[in-house]
């Protein structure tokens, strides 16, 4: 029944402005947008928007993006595009190179950045277990030349044992990563 609520909202919420409409605008240089033009979206993953998390405004992938943490910890894997590519869709098998910036959300302090140690991007086979299990599901999908938020809860990161010093037990962790290349 939930399915069908948002699509039924949406039809009811670009109908409602006909409403009432009398037909006797005396203005008609009203600059407001018709409610048709503003399409209704339904996603099936939770995204994290600014100030809650996201890196808002970097957008310019030539340099290392600023991370916003949530502000509470997450249970399941969430991401969102901030910049789509207009390369093919990364999946499974394929070797990828990337540019990230991870934080910890408990402390809002960077653990890593690639960025860091110079333009050289991280290369490796997407979903072959060779990182971690929120980078090998939370990249697939993505196009070559895009900006991905992942935030990651700790059980597709490091879980209870953590990666000290820097990333402590249960932590959940934000990255921005770069999709630059997929060979």
């Amino acid at each position: 029944m939930r399915r069908f609520a948002l699509p039924v909202l949406a039809l009811l919420a670009l109908a409602a402005p006909a409403c009432g409409d009398d037909g006797d605008d005396k203005d008609s240089s009203s600059t407001s947008t018709p409610a048709a033009t503003t399409p209704a979206t339904t996603t099936t993953e939770p995204t994290a928007t600014t100030p809650s998390g996201g890196a808002k405004g970097d957008t310019d992938l030539t340099k290392k993006p600023k991370v916003e943490v949530p502000d509470q910890p997450v249970t399941t894997l969430q991401k969102k595009d901030l910049v789509v590519g207009k390369g093919p869709a990364a999946k499974a098998g394929d070797t990828v190179d990337m540019q990230y910036v991870g934080v910890a959300q408990s402390t809002g302090k960077q653990f890593d950045a690639s960025w860091d140690r110079g333009p050289e991007p991280f290369t490796f086979p997407l979903g072959q277990g060779q990182v971690i299990p929120g980078w090998d599901e939370g990249i697939v999908g993505m196009k070559a030349g895009g900006r991905r938020e992942l935030i990651i809860p700790p059980d597709m990161a490091y879980g209870a044992q953590g990666a000290p010093p820097d990333i402590g037990p249960n932590e959940t962790l934000v990255f921005v990563v770069d999709l630059k290349k997929i060979q």
